[in-house]
């Protein structure tokens, strides 16, 4: 089966109202392309499930957020992303705020079909007493407490990876792929954009097996978008832009969101490659080091 859609025609399955997944960790291995994409378009009250970073900065900068769940939000770097924080702050936001093994485990949850999970976590913490979904069960065997972690079930999980061929088959040579296999399982639909489209062939060797993550059947779309998680990092094949991200953080103080899509965002991702100097300049940002 050949899953390969534009960018466009991808996003366009996104429907008012939806649940989406974004993999990727802060400003690691974001799908921008395809947030953009979103940018584009006219689809609203998401409800958005990450561990956030620029992509739900600029989702819930453009009126695109009804309700977040997340485990954090951050530019790593830049530690407040700050039209994050700007929502947060003014409540323009619904919320869900909870513990990055929690968010894991609500993954998990409606990857395998369950209800729930159960777990310590977030016992004795505001977590639960700020989140009323979250529910306390007892034990069937002893007389231990238990949280029961709800299912994320998301209609659409968004995701980049290094490489993919046409069946879905996905490359994440990184040091970490994060939870993006768990992301692409709980979603009824999952977009994967990547930076390189191969052939079936390449991944006959076996080390580049090792670097899939999951089932080609949990993969819905495939969109080539070479340099597509600008601006945050896609290791090995490029760093973030420490200077984009200061740009962009800059204007939320100076212009707004509007002013930052203005000079950037333009009306595909041809058009915003060229705004932020091109694909020869996103490949040539240095790796970050630790």
């Amino acid at each position: 089966m050949d899953k390969r859609l534009s960018a466009r025609d991808a996003v366009a399955q996104i429907e008012d109202g939806m649940t989406v997944g974004i993999g990727g960790w802060g400003p690691r291995r974001k799908p921008m392309a395809l947030v953009r994409e979103i940018l584009r378009s006219d689809v609203k009250d998401l409800t958005v499930v990450a561990y956030g970073g620029a992509d739900v900065g600029m989702l819930c900068a453009a009126g695109k957020v009804k309700k977040l769940v997340f485990a954090f939000v951050s530019l790593d770097f830049i530690p407040l992303e700050p039209y994050f924080r700007q929502a947060r702050q003014s409540g323009s936001i619904e919320v869900m705020e909870i513990d990055e093994g929690m968010m894991l485990l609500g993954l998990r949850a409606a990857a395998w079909g369950l209800p729930f999970i159960p777990t310590e976590v977030g016992l004795g913490t505001d977590v639960i007493t700020q989140n009323p979904d979250i529910k306390l069960i007892d034990s069937p065997y002893d007389d231990k407490e238990w949280v029961a972690m709800p299912a994320l079930n998301l209609d659409v999980s968004l995701i980049h990876v290094d490489r993919a061929d046409f069946r879905g088959v996905c490359q994440i040579a990184g040091p970490d792929h994060y939870l993006d296999d768990w992301f692409a399982r709980a979603a009824k639909t999952t977009i994967v954009s990547c930076d390189e489209l191969v052939d079936t062939a390449f991944f006959a060797d076996p080390a580049r097996a090792r670097e899939v993550f999951w089932e080609r059947s949990a993969t819905s779309a495939i969109v080539e978008i070479p340099g597509g998680a600008h601006p945050t990092s896609c290791n090995p094949l490029y760093g973030f832009d420490v200077p984009h991200f200061k740009a962009y953080t800059a204007s939320a103080k100076e212009g707004g969101i509007e002013s930052y899509l203005e000079k950037y965002l333009g009306a595909d991702e041809a058009e915003y490659q060229r705004n932020v100097g091109g694909l020869d300049a996103i490949r040539a940002l240095a790796l970050p080091t630790y």
